[in-house]
Parts: C-alpha cells; sequence; structure tokens
C-alpha cells in the first residue's frame, strides 16, 4: 500500500501560523537588539564578510548577503512550489476558483502602489520603491489569524492564503522584470540551460528530490552570475519539479512536490523566515526625528500598505460580489472579509526584501524598513482588533465546522 501523508496545504497553514508567531517574535527582538548596546555587535554580525565574493557585483560574502540571496532562495522555492500546487491541483486549478483572488490579489497591489507613487513618487531617488508596500506577508498574516483561534472561519483563512499565493507570483514577477539592472549573458545562458535540463527529467518522468535540488543549486549560482537576483531561481526551479495530481484526496507520497513541500515547510517556517525578519527588521530608533518618520519614503510606504491594501483588496472583493463575478467566502461576514483585507496590509517579509533591491543608498533602505514596519504594524493591530470583535454567527459557525470536518477527513481545501 502506499504509504499515507498529509494534505501540504494543511502542513503549509500550521506551519505559517506558528512560524508568524516566531517571525514577529524575530522581528521584536531585531528592533529590541538594534535599539540596545548590542547595536553594534548585531551590524558587525550581518555585514562582516564570512567567504570569499561569489560575484563581483556583491563583493564578499556577509552573513546578510547570505540569508537575503542565499537561504531566501530556498524560501522563493517553497513559494514556486505552493504556487504549482495550487495552479495544478489546488485552488487556483480552475478559472472559477483563480478569479477572486486574482483580482483581489491584483488590486491589493495596485492600489498600494498608485497611493506610494502620489505620496512619493514626486522625488525621482524615491520613485523605484513603488512596489514594496505591494506585498503581503503570508506567514505574519496567517500567524495574527492564529491568535483568534475559532473567530476567524476557515475560508476566510484560505482566503487569505489564496490571495497571499498569488501576491506572491506578483512579486515574483516584480522583481525580475523592474529589479534587474544588467544581464550578463554567457551565466543566463548557463542557467537557461539548466532550466531546460530540470525540465527534461520531469518530462522523463524521473522522481528523484535530489536530482532536482541539484539542479536547484546550480541554478541558483548560474542565475547570481547573470545579474538577475538570484532568488527567481527558486521558483522557476519549482515549476520543475513533477506533481502528481490528488484532487479531492490527501497528497500523493510518492509526488516529488508535495515530498518536497513537506521538507521544506518546518524550515522555511521556523528558521528561514524568522531568521530573515532578525536580519532584516532591526531599525535603530535611536535620534529619529518627527521629520524623518514623516518623510515621504516611510509615509508612502505605510500608507501604501495600511490604506492601500485594504482599500483594493476590500473594494475588489466588493464589487465582485454585488456585480455577481464572484462569491463570497463561504461563512464569511463583510466585516471580517474587510478585517482580512486590512491584515493584507503585513508587509513585512517581502517589503522587506524589495525594500533593499530597490535602494542602494543605505538609508533609504533603512527609512523604507521603517514605513514597512509601522504599516504592517498598523494593520496587523487594526486586522485583529477588528476580527476579535466581529461577532461570530452561529450559521458561521456550522459553515467553519462543515470545513473543517472535510479537511479532517480527506483533505481537501479547495472550496474556499
Amino acid at each position: 500500500m502506499a504509504p499515507k501523508t498529509r494534505s501540504a496545504l494543511r502542513a503549509f497553514m500550521a506551519s505559517e501560523a506558528a512560524g508568524g508567531i516566531i517571525l514577529m517574535f524575530a522581528a521584536a527582538l531585531a528592533m529590541a537588539v538594534a535599539n540596545s548596546p548590542f547595536a553594534s555587535q548585531y551590524h558587525d554580525w550581518l555585514h562582516t564578510p564570512v567567504s570569499p565574493a561569489l560575484t563581483d557585483k556583491l563583493g564578499p560574502m556577509t552573513l546578510h548577503l547570505w540569508i537575503n540571496d542565499g537561504l531566501m532562495a530556498i524560501f522563493f522555492l517553497f513559494v514556486g512550489l505552493e504556487i504549482k500546487r495550487e495552479l495544478v491541483d489546488g485552488r487556483l486549478s480552475t478559472w472559477n476558483q483563480r478569479r477572486l483572488p486574482i483580482l483581489a490579489a491584483a488590486a491589493g497591489m495596485a492600489v498600494p502602489a498608485v497611493i506610494y507613487l502620489l505620496i512619493a513618487g514626486g522625488d525621482p531617488a524615491l520613485a523605484n520603491g513603488w512596489a514594496i508596500p505591494s506585498a503581503t506577508d503570508i506567514a505574519f498574516a496567517i500567524g495574527v489569524l492564529a491568535l483568534l483561534g475559532r473567530r476567524a472561519p476557515t475560508s476566510l483563512k484560505l482566503f487569505l492564503v489564496t490571495v497571499a499565493i498569488v501576491d506572491d507570483m506578483g512579486a515574483v514577477a516584480i522583481i525580475a522584470a523592474f529589479y534587474t539592472s544588467s544581464l550578463a549573458l554567457v551565466p543566463l545562458a548557463a542557467a537557461a540551460a539548466i532550466v531546460a535540463a530540470l525540465f527534461v527529467l520531469n518530462r522523463l518522468g524521473v522522481r528523484a528530490i535530489s536530482l532536482y535540488l541539484l539542479g536547484f543549486a546550480m541554478l541558483w549560482y548560474a542565475v547570481l552570475l547573470s545579474g538577475i537576483h538570484a532568488t527567481i531561481a527558486g521558483v522557476v526551479a519549482a515549476f520543475a519539479v513533477p506533481l502528481i495530481p490528488t484532487p479531492g484526496t490527501p497528497d500523493d507520497a510518492h509526488s516529488p512536490l508535495h515530498r518536497l513541500e513537506h521538507l521544506l515547510d518546518a524550515p522555511v517556517a521556523f528558521f528561514i523566515v524568522p531568521l530573515f525578519g532578525f536580519a532584516n527588521a532591526g531599525v535603530h530608533l535611536a535620534g529619529i526625528t518627527w521629520n524623518e518618520i514623516l518623510a515621504p519614503l516611510p509615509v508612502g510606504i505605510a500608507a501604501g500598505l495600511f490604506l492601500g491594501k485594504q482599500l483594493g483588496i476590500f473594494g475588489a472583493v466588493w464589487v465582485a460580489v454585488k456585480t455577481g463575478f464572484a462569491t463570497r467566502p463561504r461563512g464569511a461576514t463583510w466585516l471580517q472579509i474587510y478585517a482580512v483585507s486590512v491584515l493584507c496590509g503585513i508587509g513585512f517579509t517581502m517589503s522587506l526584501f524589495i525594500g533593499g533591491l530597490a535602494f542602494a543608498d543605505p538609508s533609504l533602505v533603512e527609512e523604507a524598513k521603517l514605513g514597512t514596519l509601522t504599516g504592517s504594524l498598523l494593520a496587523a493591530l487594526l486586522g485583529y482588533i477588528l476580527l476579535r470583535r466581529a461577532p461570530p454567527a452561529s450559521e458561521q459557525l456550522r459553515e467553519e465546522a462543515e470545513l473543517n470536518e472535510e479537511i479532517e477527513q480527506n483533505g481537501d481545501v479547495a472550496r474556499c
């Protein structure tokens, strides 16, 4: 008999909830250390070279570079596995399932970018940061929902996960298209050859995860040399990993994609993402004036995350439901949908990541961090308060019980 396996999405949501709480702690710890007598040691620990240069562009590899360009490639590999699973065998596999999250995520990326450009886009030096408030941190947002327990219906959690996954697709596309300054053709050709080889392995039915991980490592180095941000290698490699569809049932234990996703979910949620948060959230607040806090860059990012996300996502859902384009998530009230739209303003991991790509000036990177932390904190607090106060209707509880029973019986979480 084939060995039983747990649903990858169930494992993902459980690990993201716990990992999101750990991420909150890591971010708070980074802020505390960066504003303590240990601030210089924290900075030196991150920025002292620990290995020779891999490219002339990056120079000697520091711990900060290894985290942001190395470990985060594994994070993007995991993101790519999630995206492929949902597109092929999950809640994004049909147009009826895709249209609401795609519309909500698109509006939730466009409106924050517009708000940012209205506030900060007048300065050419700041215009490149338009994508920073467009991202949603799925771990942080799911972690906030986890603190609420049964007050947030399962359908609402699944809606948030789906929107965030579509959001991740957009963020990956933005990084590839807008944050690549120059290309080296020989490494780019080598990367293309490696990708082709990985897809040939897929077509030949090769299921050995080790071969795909080896190909991922080679692709990462080739992409790093090419000038494209190396983390994109993770998403591309993920799409080459074979997937055995399992509609309406738990994942196939022989499916390489499901096995690799199970293998990565704990390290990504409990180590890589919290470590990234600790390495990037340490903003030194001593001496910061109100003029700096209210400068166009941090205000534009904070307003984009806090106001743009909720306006874009909730507005798109409201229009879609009222026009009959899509149906409202089962068992969720309009207040709860609005609260989750607010929670999508928690940009954190992806916003910090894009902020590091958008600006070469370290002072602007620090301002971008301040705006990201401010907007994400406001979104987390308001979203939590709204969901905490939202009355749990009896019908909503019945719907959640039914969905939970479906999940426990067969792992089918395709209905949102």
